[in-house]
């Protein structure tokens, strides 16, 4: 029986939220846990291929770039599995997509769907597939959108600015909702996060206002994100027993459980 592949896009047009850093460690924890997860890199800065992969963007022939502006068959040549994370594959994120979305713009019938018929050979094959968006609302988040199953919206707890934009975020999902009805909301992913803090509270009912749903855990502040990141690999393997560690694994075995995925129970605790 063929997995049924979920394919979540992290999306905020609001920059510094915390959009590759959710991307990266729930790989990392989905992976843990025994599920096949593909990264998909659509943002230009690719700082989620320099935090994962073994090569540095500007090195791979095949990144997201050229696979959204080629043929279907370029697909195998994009896709490496050989990254830091275990059980994790990754297509490369490069400068070349500021490129390429203008390309796309001018160049072909249907400019939002293009990653989604590139992947339609992919279903099955894993079990997750994360994408992770630019801070912008242009082809590159729509093209995201178009090819994912379920949503997830960081919002950055700790600023007074957080909620900036979401209203237009949200209205983005409703018009990509006409190309993708399966387009199913996770949930605002509370990032930053000190429940003492007046402002992260009311952020938090701001957030539960505008956007409906919230997913249940909060992740914290911590410099361990940068460290892992420069370090080139996970929270948990740089810190298991770190409170941001623990809040991400909570959140993948939440995830896990919502999307319906069987999960190796020997890698839970």
């Amino acid at each position: 029986m063929s997995k049924d592949t979920k394919t979540i896009a992290v999306a905020n047009h609001k920059g510094g939220c915390g959009k590759t850093t959710t991307v990266v460690n729930l790989a990392a924890e989905f992976g843990r846990m025994g599920l096949s997860v593909l990264v998909i890199d659509l943002d230009p800065q690719a700082n989620a291929s320099l935090h994962i992969g073994k090569k540095h963007p500007s090195e791979v022939t095949v990144t997201c770039a050229e696979l959204l502006l080629s043929e279907v068959e370029k697909l195998p040549l994009a896709i490496h599995e050989d990254t830091y994370l275990e059980g994790v594959s990754l297509i490369y994120g490069s400068l070349g997509l500021g490129r390429a979305e203008d390309e796309l713009k001018d160049e072909t019938p249907r400019p939002s769907e293009e990653l989604r018929g590139k992947l339609i050979p992919l279903e099955g094959l894993y079990d997750l597939i994360l994408i992770d968006c630019p801070p912008s609302l242009k082809l590159l988040t729509s093209n995201a959108l178009a090819a994912a199953s379920h949503l997830i919206i960081p919002i950055e707890s700790g600023s007074q600015y957080g909620m900036y934009g979401v209203t237009d975020l949200l209205k983005h999902v409703t018009r990509i909702r006409r190309i993708n009805p399966r387009l199913e909301l996770l949930g605002a992913l509370l990032i930053k996060h000190d429940e003492r803090q007046t402002v992260c509270k009311l952020l938090e009912g701001a957030a539960r206002e505008q956007i409906g749903k919230l997913l249940p855990i909060r992740i914290p502040t911590s410099t361990k994100v940068n460290q892992a990141a420069m370090a080139q690999t996970s929270l948990h393997t740089l810190d298991r027993s770190a409170k941001v560690s623990r809040e991400f694994r909570q959140l993948a075995l939440h995830l896990a459980e919502e999307l319906g995925l069987k999960v190796e129970t020997a890698s839970n605790g």
